[in-house]
């Protein structure tokens, strides 16, 4: 199963049309990412990252959402 993992950009690192990369956070974690695939995306924008790669931008309430459900998987696991 593969999993992809929401984070807000905080900062372009490069704007190289072949290897963009972003500055990515993930609940305070942050790690840079390739924009490759998601030229469009800029700071403030929330993207979905598979294995360092941003595959879709993400509306805020689409992730909203999915920290919604995250934060519900987590309480679930806990009990």
């Amino acid at each position: 199963m593969c999993l992809a993992v929401p984070g807000q950009i905080m900062e372009i690192v490069s704007d190289n049309a072949l290897m963009p990369v972003a500055r990515v956070s993930f609940a305070g974690v942050t790690k840079e990412v390739n924009l490759a695939y998601t030229p469009e995306a800029r700071v403030g924008d929330f993207v979905i990252v598979h294995v360092g790669f941003a595959i879709s931008v993400l509306d805020p309430a689409g992730a909203r959402r999915v920290f919604d459900t995250l934060r519900e998987i987590a309480e679930n696991e806990i009990r």
